[in-house]
């Protein structure tokens, strides 16, 4: 699996899940393909496409 950080742009349209550094699930976001991903509560905090 492809880790995005906030910034990044969404490689395609779904859902994702927000993981902290871990790899924990702590929430989810809908992003369209070629938007940004939003920013998170952490610098440690990344987005992974969910299946």
């Amino acid at each position: 699996m492809t880790k995005l950080n906030p910034g990044d742009n969404a490689p395609r349209t779904g859902t994702y899940a927000i993981l902290d550094s871990k790899g924990k699930k702590i929430g989810t976001v809908q992003v369209q393909k070629g938007n940004r991903m939003p920013p998170t509560q952490s610098s440690e905090y990344y987005y992974q496409f969910e299946e």
